[in-house]
């Protein structure tokens, strides 16, 4: 299946997560809220890796796949509660496109630890991306 789909649905996503978030955290301290959200995702996760019959896979993993897992778990850890917090002390309008920075950052990373290659025209997408970000706050 083509990856423009799930790309576009992601971003959806992403979009209505900013102002679910925001609802979520007016009352609630922002760890507390990143760890229900947390636990919601864990679990739909795990669902959707037993329908799947995912799981299977679980015995052939590879200790290289799992680090580079664990390391990832643990950036999105970090980027949730800082985000949390982030949109309980701000509006999303300031927050949401300041976390958008994560676009044209890992195109950066990509490019210089995955050597994916960066086009011209991508290159020129990355700092408008930036400078857009940057504007929003003004």
């Amino acid at each position: 299946m083509d990856w423009l789909p799930y790309a576009i649905a992601s971003a959806v996503f992403a979009a209505a997560t900013a102002t679910l978030c925001k609802l979520g955290v007016t009352s609630v301290p922002s760890n507390l809220a990143t760890a229900i959200r947390t636990t919601v995702i864990l679990l739909f996760a795990w669902m959707v890796v037993l329908v799947h019959g995912e799981y299977r896979a679980l015995a052939r993993l590879e200790s290289r796949a799992t680090f580079f897992l664990v390391l990832s778990g643990l950036t999105t850890g970090f980027s949730w509660l800082t985000y949390f917090r982030a949109l309980q002390l701000a509006p999303v309008t300031r927050v949401a496109p300041i976390d958008k920075l994560s676009l044209p950052l890992a195109m950066v990373l990509a490019m210089l630890l995955l050597r994916e290659p960066l086009s011209p025209y991508s290159a020129i997408g990355v700092v408008l991306m930036t400078a857009g970000a940057i504007l929003t706050l003004q």
